[in-house]
């Protein structure tokens, strides 16, 4: 493809990630930006140009070599949830924002040790940028078929570099406070996430079902290839143990990468996002790697005779069939995967360098003497130019160093120098013995046997043959061989250099720790570390501090970097929260931690304990006042909680006598409501006796037809008054227990053959037609006279409310397996849905007055329910889509 076309594409996809951060910007608060899905695609961050064609390149050569740099984070997810939501707590109640603040904060906030662990993530990381630009330069040539220039401006890369460097510094130095969310930033990685993902396992499934004719035919013509049994096997326990290491490295490197640090932790905002990354997040690393092996082996079959960089499989296949949309798009997904790592890896890197580097070595004392909007500005401007300087540092070292080197090797390399942090970080959450001194020491000595293993020899010893220093070990010394340390001979050079390094720096790291003791500060900080779930809510309440400070000094130092109006907010929160008078003269120890927390983001946490420690005189404090007022802290949080719980407690029981009082009231009117229906229900029928009666008793000239109409009504009214007093007591028996029930095995059509017989006349009155759907035998378990008598309620309830003209209901019995369901659906006008629960209560027609009521006593669906549930069965009613109502009610069908 023409190069000048290939970026203008490059140019579309820049701007349309700038679009997509810009959009993300803006609407920071919908659902689309904050949500698990965003928050888990982000995290592929991890898969870089590395994954997308170094995977390729490691199948090819090595066949499942490629295996344990994923396998080890999807070992640690289990375990995951649980480190990282702690590392996330500690985070957010300290205001960090990278992992050197993680540790220097841990270990007392030591400005050395920060500058350490900024210094390591810089040097394992810029080769990894470097790593980046060198998979955008290659595949770019590959794809535009031209050849690399050595004049870095006819170098489309140095332009690449460069618009990379302005996207980064404009978006991931927006806010002045560093752990606030890159909202933007972290959706247009999660966008290129998805794309990088799309466009590789579409040149997948190409290759394996386009090209070749499944992973069977590759699998086949693959095998008859030189030395693929050889290439396709773990091996025996040498390679077990290579696996082993890479696995724990890959393990390590899913915390301690400055971008996965980033990503994960300084970007998280719910915790409950975690739930769905440890599912989502491993899926990811499965389908990316699904179709690595078919691509290896495809390639090693269509190239078997020619010398290419098997790295590149991925575009030479496609373009091999001259198939340049996908080439492109597979260009587009490995470009997605290298920037996105570009980006976050600088804003991470910025951060540490701003604050753990530069304000604290150098600007400090500038910025403290600054107006707040000056300072504001300064700190952005250094992050700005730091991303700039990262990212061309980078392009330099692609450019006179990474070019001898695969992308692995370069990958792996970095993993090695960053897992120096672990001994200190993972000590740093779990070891409250751990120590400023031994986390210094550790990384250090675990530094430098890293150099001597790893990164002299790649320096010097794999482009010149024959050199001593690798082939004879320092001094000619066998067993300083820096491949075969101490005679260790069957582990691979990174493997080989991470088991040493992290050995002699756990040893290290341990050593020190145990045998010189950390300062008051280290073991406060190592309590609130470990016991982060005791202070997340009360944080300033566990941090120890002596002295004198005054409030109105903190107050001064805060606003040269927040301003009046935020600084003012701030002390009103934690006045409120710590129910601390507003015109307090002294300061304590909770709002000492409160300012240097405020502080943190802006300016790193060690920057923000020399600030606050030059407005107050601070008293020495032994490791036993450490101790006690911890504990008394404890005690204070434990009580505080406790009494929590009882209000809280309280509250939901005022709460509830509330509700209870309020529904008694109701239900005392409803039950006076009640009365009088029943009382004017009783009358009506007595009341028509007694007129008959007395007429009869009265004349005695009567008709005799007349006279055995008045009898007639007599007896009518007799039964309805008798009827209605069964319904009272047959409720009354089954709201207090007393009413029992003889079920047995009855088919339920027989059932309501019986019940729909002695209906038939009020039917054909109102011109209703009934209709049994499925009259096949259904038995069920149930009293069959109380089950005719819910039947005859449910309708004649239905026969109420048909249509005056062509009414209809429909019966139907539905076979569940374990129970029966009953339905008796009728074309009516409907219920409305806030009665569904209503029309079942015995108060129903008194609290609808607003409906007509229905000639009956409105004990009907009262007393079915009762059956119904006697029966241990349910019963509802919904409204159908066609208009009317559907009781439904279900019997078991075992006893």
């Amino acid at each position: 493809m023409n190069s000048f076309i290939l970026i203008l594409i490059l140019l579309a996809y820049l701007g349309f990630l700038f679009y997509v951060a810009h959009w993300a910007e803006k609407k920071a608060n919908i659902k689309w930006i904050n949500n698990p899905y965003v928050y888990s695609l982000s995290l592929a961050v991890y898969c870089t140009a590395w994954t997308y064609y170094g995977s390729i390149g490691v199948a090819a050569k090595s066949g499942l070599g490629y295996l344990p740099i994923y396998l080890g984070p999807v070992i640690v997810i289990p375990a995951w949830i649980i480190i990282l939501k702690k590392i996330i707590r500690i985070s957010r109640a300290n205001k960090i924002s990278s992992v050197a603040d993680f540790i220097s904060l841990r270990y007392g906030n030591s400005r050395f040790l920060g500058a350490i662990v900024t210094v390591v993530c810089l040097i394992g990381i810029l080769p990894y940028i470097a790593l980046q630009l060198k998979a955008i330069s290659e595949t770019f040539h590959i794809v535009s078929e031209t050849e690399t220039s050595k004049n870095i401006f006819d170098d489309t890369t140095t332009y690449v570099a460069i618009a990379l460097a302005m996207f980064a510094s404009y978006y991931g130095s927006r806010y002045v406070d560093a752990s606030e969310k890159r909202k933007g930033i972290v959706t247009a990685v999660a966008t290129e996430s998805v794309l990088k993902l799309f466009f590789f396992i579409l040149i997948g499934i190409y290759v394996t079902y386009y090209v070749f004719d499944g992973f069977d035919d590759i699998y086949t013509k693959a095998s008859l290839l030189p030395k693929f049994a050889e290439k396709n096997k773990i091996g025996g326990l040498s390679e077990g143990m290579n696996w082993f290491f890479l696995c724990v490295l890959s393990l390590f490197s899913i915390f301690l990468l400055p971008r996965q640090f980033q990503v994960s932790v300084v970007e998280n905002n719910r915790e409950r996002h975690l739930k769905t990354a440890i599912w989502l997040f491993p899926l990811y690393l499965l389908l990316i790697n699904i179709f690595v092996y078919p691509i290896a082996w495809g390639g090693n079959i269509l190239f078997k005779n020619t010398n290419v960089n098997a790295d590149t499989y991925s575009l030479l296949i496609p373009q091999l069939f001259n198939n340049q949309v996908l080439t492109v798009l597979v260009f587009l997904g490995g470009f997605s995967a290298a920037i996105s790592m570009i980006i976050v890896a600088c804003i991470s890197l910025s951060t540490m360098l701003s604050n753990n580097l530069l304000i604290p070595y150098t600007f400090l004392g500038k910025l403290s003497s600054e107006d707040q909007s000056i300072n504001n500005q300064k700190i952005i401007n250094i992050r700005k130019v730091g991303i700039f300087i990262l990212i061309i540092l980078s392009y330099l070292i692609y450019r006179f160093f990474a070019l001898d080197y695969s992308l692995v090797s370069i990958g792996l390399i970095s993993f090695v120098i960053i897992a120096q942090l672990a001994p200190a970080f993972f000590g740093a959450i779990f070891w409250r013995r751990g120590s400023r001194q031994g986390a210094i020491w550790g990384i250090i000595i675990g530094f430098i046997i890293c150099t001597y293993t790893l990164l002299i020899p790649y320096a010097i010893g794999l482009s010149v043959k024959g050199n001593t220093f690798i082939n004879d070990g320092l001094f000619g010394c066998s067993f300083l061989k820096p491949f075969q340390l101490f005679g260790l001979d069957y582990l691979q050079p990174v493997p080989h250099a991470f088991f040493w390094s992290m050995l002699f720096n756990a040893v290290v790291y341990f050593g020190v720790s145990v045998s010189f003791k950390g300062n008051y500060r280290e073991r406060n900080y190592a309590e609130m570390y470990i016991d982060i779930d005791k202070y997340s809510t009360n944080h300033e309440s566990a941090f120890v501090w002596k002295g004198t400070a005054y409030t109105s000094d903190i107050e001064e130092v805060l606003v040269k970097f927040l301003g009046k109006e935020r600084t003012k907010r701030a002390m009103t929160i934690f006045n409120l929260k710590y129910k601390v008078d507003a015109d307090a003269e002294l300061a304590d120890a909770r709002l000492v931690k409160f300012a240097e927390n405020l502080l943190t983001g802006h300016i790193g946490t060690a920057s923000a304990k020399i600030l606050i420690s030059s407005v107050v005189q601070e008293e020495k404090v032994t490791l036993n006042e450490v101790l006690k007022i911890l504990e008394e802290s404890n005690e204070n949080i434990l009580i505080n909680k406790k009494l929590t719980e009882t209000s809280n407690e309280l509250k939901k029981m005022t709460s509830k006598l509330q509700e209870a009082n309020e529904t008694l009231v109701v239900k005392d009117k409803q039950k006076d409501e009640f009365l009088d229906t029943v009382t004017h229900e009783l009358r009506t029928p007595i009341t028509a006796i007694r007129a008959a009666s007395e007429i009869l008793f009265e004349d005695d000239e009567i008709p005799e037809e007349m006279k055995k109409q008045f009898l007639q009504n007599i007896i009518s009214e007799s039964d309805r008054l008798n009827r209605l007093i069964d319904k009272i007591l047959d409720l009354e028996k089954f709201e207090t227990g007393k009413q029992t029930i003889y079920p047995s095995r009855n088919n339920l059509y027989e059932t309501i053959d019986k019940t729909i017989e002695p209906l038939q006349q009020l039917i054909r009155n109102k011109n209703i037609t009934v209709y049994l759907e499925n009259t096949k035998d259904c038995y069920a378990y149930y009293d069959e006279d109380r089950i005719i008598q819910v039947i005859t309620n449910l309708i004649s309830n239905s026969i109420k409310f048909c249509p005056e003209e062509n009414g209809l209901i429909t019966v139907q019995v539905i076979d569940k397996g374990g129970f029966v369901l009953t339905s008796i659906q009728d074309n009516g006008k409907g219920i409305h849905k806030k009665d569904f629960e209503a029309i079942f209560d015995k108060f129903y027609q008194s609290d609808n007055q607003n409906i007509k009521k229905p000639v009956g006593s409105g004990l009907g669906l009262a007393i079915t329910k009762q059956i119904i549930e006697h029966h241990k069965g349910k019963i509802w009613v919904e409204n159908c889509e066609s208009g009317g109502a559907c009781f439904y009610f279900t019997l078991p069908k075992k006893e």
